[in-house]
């Protein structure tokens, strides 16, 4: 069985839970820990990054070089068009994605996981021992402010961040507005990488995440409750809908979750 070396919420380890739900293709998950984990998938395969994918012998690391190697390993429900100029269009827009949606919807989450103590406690998988739960929601947010200069995420780049991400959602929105997918009628990996990116903007409705169930639906107000942004959400949810499974045997969620994620 395929083995995904990923983390639960790292948007582009959804994407490649996404084509491989897609394909049809049964995998197990193996959540890397941060830390002690990376040093193990280092050793592997002489990188620290998730997602990484076992098939064999073999590991595949990066999300755009596993879904190319699943789709020539496993051709079935093929995620590229054999037309030339589509082809080159969803590759074009899988590579926009992983760095606008990708990087930017980071930096976004960030803001929201320094301001809310209850809602950073929330977004570990509900597998996490209650001990270390209680230690991360209290971490002060001052601290995380620090933590943010530190490695980039200043209040200045993620503001810029949240005001480039609506311009993303805008030109996605006008994509959508006269066909079911984002280069036509048939899906394509543009559509797989743009969804399951998405999720940090706005978590998918349905049992799809192992979070609490009262996150489902929700997300950052400035986006996900925004009327000009309907249409791409929608348009996201039935993507979940028609191609990725639902979670069965997660752990029922435990304490209080909230209902909104707010940024300042």
């Amino acid at each position: 069985m395929l083995e995904l070396y990923q983390w639960e919420l790292s948007q582009f380890s959804e994407k490649v839970r996404l084509i491989l739900d897609y394909k049809g293709l049964n995998y197990r998950k193996i959540e890397v820990t941060p830390g002690i984990g990376q040093v193990e998938l280092f050793r592997l395969t002489g990188q620290k990054q998730v997602p990484v994918l076992k098939d064999g012998h073999k590991y595949i690391v990066d999300s755009t070089e596993i879904a190319k190697y699943l789709d020539s390993e496993y051709p079935d429900r093929p995620l590229l068009p054999t037309e030339p100029k589509k082809r080159a269009l969803a590759l074009l827009l899988e590579d926009w994605a992983d760095e606008s949606i990708g990087v930017k919807g980071r930096k976004a989450l960030f803001a929201a996981i320094s301001q809310d103590q209850n809602f950073r406690k929330s977004l570990l998988p509900l597998s996490t021992p209650d001990f270390f739960k209680t230690v991360v929601e209290g971490v002060p947010g001052d601290l995380f402010t620090v933590l943010g200069f530190g490695v980039g995420f200043s209040p200045d780049v993620v503001n810029a961040a949240i005001a480039s991400l609506k311009q993303d959602l805008d030109h996605l929105t006008q994509l959508l507005k006269d066909s079911p997918y984002l280069l036509g009628n048939e899906p394509t990996l543009a559509d797989l990488a743009v969804a399951g990116l998405s999720i940090l903007l706005k978590f998918p409705q349905g049992n799809y995440l192992d979070l609490p169930a009262s996150l489902q639906g929700k997300g950052l107000p400035i986006l996900a409750d925004n009327p000009d942004y309907e249409l791409f959400f929608s348009w996201r949810d039935r993507i979940y809908t028609q191609f990725r499974k639902p979670l069965t045997n997660t752990t029922p969620p435990t304490g209080s979750a909230p209902t909104t994620i707010q940024i300042d």
